[in-house]
């Protein structure tokens, strides 16, 4: 029976429910639940190999479990059609890759504003949102420098307001800080987990570094393809 970790119901932006993966017979995630609601964060733990990652995607959509559901702001994922999963991911769903993965041909501001300019958001309206996130960022100087010339930290600042730029009910990131140095590391991992009371978003993170898990509201384990509550 999997465990079913708590943290308040009401509300739910993200809702989890008897979720199953596995890979050529190997048991990744075994009825996995997990309920985030508006302004709250999770951080998941777990060893290397444990699913961690495999969880992310089919929460994202981008993997589709053997079993359960995800529902995110009421949106069942796992029934959605692949056009409507990426209508979803698009506009619902921000994510923070462990490298930031920005596009390095254009600018940090452009690399904000693409997502709301794919969504339909008029030019000049998304551009306007991307240089209000990267001041929120504290990196509004650098939104016409060459992408490839911005530091870890600076990417991965780009990438925070380039997920938050539709507004989504869901933030998801993976080892947002793996590649930064211990007081880069602090200064996003601040900023990462002050977006759920700012934005009005569940934020789910996925880590090994238990000083950006104990910054969360609850973290969790995943082990042999359960999650359960720890102390980070």
């Amino acid at each position: 029976m999997g465990v079913r970790v708590p943290v308040n119901t009401d509300e739910s932006a993200l809702v989890v429910n008897d979720l199953a993966y596995e890979v050529d017979d190997r048991v990744l995630l075994n009825e996995v639940n997990l309920d985030v609601p508006a302004g709250c964060s999770v951080a998941i733990m777990g060893p290397s190999g444990s699913g961690k990652t495999t969880l992310l995607m089919c929460l994202a959509g981008l993997l589709p479990p053997a079993e359960g559901t995800v529902l995110v702001g009421g949106q069942d994922m796992t029934r959605a059609s692949t056009r409507q999963r990426a209508r979803i991911r698009l506009r619902d769903i921000g994510v923070v890759y462990q490298f930031g993965e920005l596009i390095p041909e254009i600018s940090p501001k452009e690399n904000v504003a693409l997502p709301a300019l794919l969504a339909g958001t008029p030019t000049g309206q998304a551009y306007a949102r991307a240089m209000h996130l990267l001041e929120q960022m504290r990196i509004a100087e650098l939104a016409e420098a060459k992408t490839v010339t911005l530091s870890g930290g600076e990417r991965q600042r780009v990438a925070i307001a380039r997920a938050l730029i539709n507004e989504p009910l869901l933030v998801l990131a993976d080892e947002p800080t793996g590649a930064l140095d211990s007081d880069t590391a602090r200064e996003v991992t601040d900023l990462l987990f002050a977006l759920p009371e700012q934005q009005r978003c569940a934020l789910v993170v996925v880590t090994h570094n238990h000083g950006v898990a104990r910054a969360a509201d609850l973290c969790v384990q995943l082990e042999a393809g359960y999650l359960s509550g720890v102390d980070a």
